[in-house]
């Protein structure tokens, strides 16, 4: 793009040791997180966070999270970028992307945020790895793009049983104990996050999706799927029809955690980078 014509032309001037200065900045680049800024088709500015080089890995937030505080402080970010090009965005209503208070700004148009993203970065296919409501902006990206995933993680989510004969078959999941002195986990309290906006985050509740939306035919998916799910948050409920149906699925439970601590486990990294890798062309 343009400003890759602005640094070529400016290296042809520099001559030899400008190239090399530049070469040099690229890989120190490439160590730290980049922060940025794209304008999705409907105006609404959306901010995404760049580390590492390779396959590229979208990763998506849970809802009232953001891209710093869900994966980079916890290394998640860090330890795919060593060997994958990680993006992790910012959803709309959320950290430091625009805030919308109209509901009609949200549903479908988080999913098409990614796909734009995507385009914008000149990705084609990529790993994505949604947490919570991302695991529902997944499935929106699954249905209406599967041509663009490489494989699709679910964090704390999944597609669940919408038949009410299947939904009764279900087993049963542990009830989370009320008191869990194993994990006091700071940080996952909702109006601390950087960029809360109560109101934003309403309406992207308030969206009225329709059944037909949600809708999804898992039996057409024919890539890789990995859920990872704490044992105290329902991973049962959540991932049930994922393993009737779905041709590829893999189930990772961890013991003890609940849905704000799992993504804290570093058995959750290890199994996101173990798959990203194993599935790397």
């Amino acid at each position: 793009g343009l400003q890759g014509e602005r640094e070529t032309m400016g290296m042809r001037r520099a001559g030899v040791t400008g190239a090399i200065v530049l070469a040099l900045a690229t890989v120190a680049s490439a160590d730290e997180p980049i922060h940025s800024f794209i304008t999705a088709s409907d105006g609404l500015r959306v901010h995404y966070i760049e580390q590492g080089t390779g396959t590229p890995v979208i990763l998506i937030h849970g809802y009232t999270a953001n891209a710093e505080w869900k994966w980079f402080k916890p290394g998640i970010a860090a330890a795919l970028a060593t060997t994958h090009r990680v993006v992790a965005i910012d959803a709309r209503g959320h950290g430091q992307s625009e805030k919308p208070h109209d509901a009609m700004r949200y549903g479908p148009r988080m999913a098409q945020d990614v796909i734009e993203l995507m385009d914008a970065l000149g990705i084609d296919r990529a790993h994505v790895h949604g947490y919570s409501m991302g695991g529902s902006l997944l499935t929106q990206i699954l249905k209406s793009h599967p041509n663009r995933v490489i494989t699709a993680i679910y964090g704390g989510s999944g597609v669940r049983e919408v038949d009410p004969v299947w939904v009764s078959r279900i087993p049963d999941d542990p009830e989370t104990p009320e008191a869990d002195p194993a994990h006091p986990r700071p940080g996952e309290r909702w109006a601390t996050y950087p960029g809360f906006d109560r109101a934003a985050l309403d309406a992207v509740s308030d969206y009225p999706w329709t059944e037909e939306q949600r809708a999804i035919d898992l039996r057409a998916i024919d890539i890789p799927v990995l859920a990872i799910v704490g044992g105290y948050d329902r991973p049962n409920s959540r991932t049930h029809r994922m393993q009737r149906e779905l041709k590829d699925f893999t189930r990772v439970v961890l013991p003890g955690e609940t849905h704000g601590s799992a993504h804290f486990n570093p058995k959750y990294t290890e199994t996101l980078v173990e798959f990203v890798k194993a599935h790397t062309p």
